[in-house]
Formats: structure tokens, C-alpha cells, sequence
């Protein structure tokens, strides 16, 4: 019988976005192939506390959220030092609790900062650990929304005008209030550079309202940028890594009126906030558009894995903008990433095992990279 590829699912986060991490892990863990994984629950609960959980406990069908039970051992994560591991990453029990399981790959079903930021890449980088999704430079640069559009634009990628700047820069007076009021039109959208979910996100629709809703922004991160706001539709595309990349037919959501926007209550919170065109009602010269867009911005961050790629269409011009890219989108029930991927042809188990499979895949090839000068 061939050993099944351990799968350690990677969950919570000390994010804004902690809650909704707990229902992407519990979709995909629902979803995750048995006969060929090994499924094993790890959790970083608001305080980063790492700990292991039995499956039995936290894995049954048909729930919508992964729990964190209190009670769990603490780990850590190892590196593949072990008699026979094979150079695998091992989770190892602290406290004394010795407990060391081997591990193939980390399926990270985080979001927000310190989770899809490069910080959690980074040390999985370090262990010398396979792990689904973007490096650690395209999580961290798909994670700040100012530097992603600074790329993007390079790559000649329509954006909307912006003003990006930091707290320090904006608290002692370098940001001038009315510059951005002469430069940008109502209404304008105030966003934390670091976040995601539409959290901290407001829609300023009078000068007055500005100054409020930069201090809300400022209570996440320590940038944040005004963006125009545009009379737009807004357009998804989802993307996964392989020779080539596959890209998606898009999606487009439709807030219900009384969200005016997409905004984190619509997307989790409100089951009608908003509805779902899939596949987009968009011509077939604007659906090639989107989706050739969204592949050169996955390839412009030198994206792996996936990302879902998000886009302003103007009602009036009918020009694409992208918005933003996510490394790690949301896999919950309702989330958009799985959705149109299964539009595609691409079922929910199946995009789990290709993630795990380019993910190893992914790993064997840098570890077979030379490390050291040979002469």
C-alpha cells in the first residue's frame, strides 16, 4: 500500500482575519482526498499558540468552522532532522511532550498579516518545510496593496489613482488632506495596505468623513491608501500555477444595495450580501481581457500556487482596473476561488491535490538547488 502524503492544514492566525480562516480550514479539510492524505490539524490561535489537534475531535462533516479546543498539546515546527525522516518538517509536542510526526507538506488556510504576508513563508522557508502557495516576496508583496499596484503598473497593468502613505508621514503633517481632495473625485475608498476580507475598508463619500475613516484604517496597519473610487462592476479571476498556469472563466459579485459595497459583513456574514454571476455576464473579448490580465499580474509578482486576481470593470469606459491579488483567497463553502475553479472544470478535491502535488513539486525543486559555491 503506497504511504499517504501527510498534509498538516495550518489554521486561525493572529490576523483580523482569524474567523475566517477557521471556515476555510474546515472546507478544505472536509474536502482533502483521505485515500491519498493524511490530514493533520494545526492551529495558531489569537496569542500564536501552536498547537495539534485529533481530527476525530474537530473534522466532522458538515461543519462550518475548524475549532481551536484549548485543551490541545502545543507544538512547534521542527526541522527535518529526524532518524528516517527524510528531510521532512516534523511537528513536536513542547511541554515535554516529545511526540515528534513527520510531515510532508504545510497547507496554510491563513489570511491577513502574519499569515499571507511572507512572515509565514518565511519561517517554513527556514525549516525547510513544502508548503502550498506563493514565496515568501510574492506573499509579501501581494499582501501590501500599495507595492502590488507599484508592480503591477510596471507591468503595465490598468490602475485606479492612489495615494499610499504611512501614519507616521500622515501624524506629523506631511499628507496634506486637501491635496488628496484636489487630486482624487468623491467618493473614495480608505483601505489598510496589510489586510484582507474588505477589513478596515470604508467608502468616504464627503471630505468630512475622511479623517474618520483614515484613523479606522490606521487601527490595522501602518499604511493605508485613499484610492478613486470608480462606477465599477467587480470582476474575479482565480489562478493556479502549472506549466502553464490554468486561469479561470471570472466571476462577478453583486453587493446587495444596503452593503454598498463588498464589504467583510457581505462577504461572511450576510448568506444574501451579495450574488454571483459565474461565469461573469461580460462579452467574450472582455472575458479573454480579464483573464490575460490576470495572468500577467500573477506572473508580474511571480506568484506559485495560486492567487485570486481582482478587477474594477467601469461601467462607463468598460476598462479593467485591478484592485488587488490574493495569495492565499478564502476557501470557505461560499468563497470564490473554489467556485470558479469548479466553473472551469476544476472540482474542489481535485484543486486541493494539485495544490499538494505543485506544492512537493515546488519543494524538490529548490531543494535540489545548489547551496553552496563549488569552485
Amino acid at each position: 500500500m503506497t504511504e499517504k502524503t501527510r498534509v498538516a492544514v495550518l489554521y486561525g492566525g493572529r490576523s483580523g482575519e482569524h474567523e475566517v480562516s477557521l471556515r476555510s480550514a474546515a472546507s478544505v479539510v472536509r474536502h482533502l482526498d483521505r485515500t491519498r492524505f493524511e490530514v493533520i490539524p494545526v492551529s495558531i490561535d489569537k496569542a500564536g499558540r501552536w498547537q495539534r489537534h485529533d481530527l476525530r475531535r474537530i473534522g466532522q462533516t458538515g461543519d462550518e468552522v475548524l475549532a481551536i479546543p484549548p485543551e490541545s498539546p502545543e507544538v512547534r515546527l521542527a526541522q527535518g532532522d529526524g532518524e528516517g525522516s527524510g528531510g521532512r518538517a516534523a511537528v513536536v509536542g513542547l511541554d515535554g511532550a516529545r511526540e515528534r510526526t513527520e510531515i510532508d507538506v504545510v497547507f496554510p488556510v491563513l489570511h491577513g498579516p502574519l499569515c499571507e504576508d511572507g512572515t509565514l513563508q518565511g519561517l517554513l522557508e527556514l525549516t525547510g518545510t513544502a508548503y502550498v502557495g506563493s514565496g515568501v516576496m510574492a506573499s509579501a508583496v501581494g499582501m501590501d496593496k500599495d507595492v502590488t499596484k507599484r508592480l503591477a503598473g510596471l507591468a503595465g497593468i490598468p490602475i485606479a489613482p492612489y495615494r499610499a502613505f504611512t501614519r507616521r508621514a500622515y501624524e506629523r503633517g506631511a499628507v496634506s488632506l486637501d491635496e488628496i481632495a484636489a487630486t482624487l473625485t468623491l467618493p473614495v475608498f480608505v483601505k489598510p495596505c496589510n489586510m484582507g476580507s474588505s477589513v478596515g475598508i470604508h467608502k468616504v463619500k464627503a471630505w468630512a468623513d475622511l479623517p474618520a475613516a483614515l484613523a479606522d484604517a490606521f487601527r490595522y496597519d501602518t499604511k493605508v491608501l485613499v484610492e478613486q473610487g470608480i462606477d465599477a462592476r467587480e470582476i474575479e479571476v482565480a489562478v493556479l500555477d502549472g506549466d502553464p498556469p490554468f486561469v479561470s472563466v471570472a466571476s462577478e459579485l453583486n453587493p446587495q444595495a444596503h452593503h454598498d459595497f463588498y464589504s467583510y459583513a457581505a462577504k461572511y456574514l450576510d448568506p444574501e450580501g451579495a450574488t454571483v454571476d459565474l461565469p461573469a455576464n461580460i462579452g467574450p473579448e472582455q472575458m479573454e481581457r480579464v483573464r490575460e490580465l490576470a495572468l500577467r499580474a500573477f506572473e508580474a509578482l511571480e506568484c506559485s500556487g495560486l492567487a485570486r486576481v481582482d478587477f474594477f470593470l467601469d461601467r462607463q469606459g468598460g476598462d479593467f482596473y485591478l484592485n488587488e491579488i490574493n495569495t492565499l483567497p478564502g476557501f470557505t463553502s461560499i468563497s470564490m476561488y473554489p467556485k470558479m475553479m469548479e466553473a472551469s472544470g476544476v472540482s474542489y478535491p481535485e484543486l486541493l491535490t494539485r495544490l499538494v502535488d505543485l506544492a512537493l513539486e515546488r519543494h524538490r525543486t529548490r531543494r535540489g538547488l545548489t547551496r553552496e559555491f563549488e569552485g
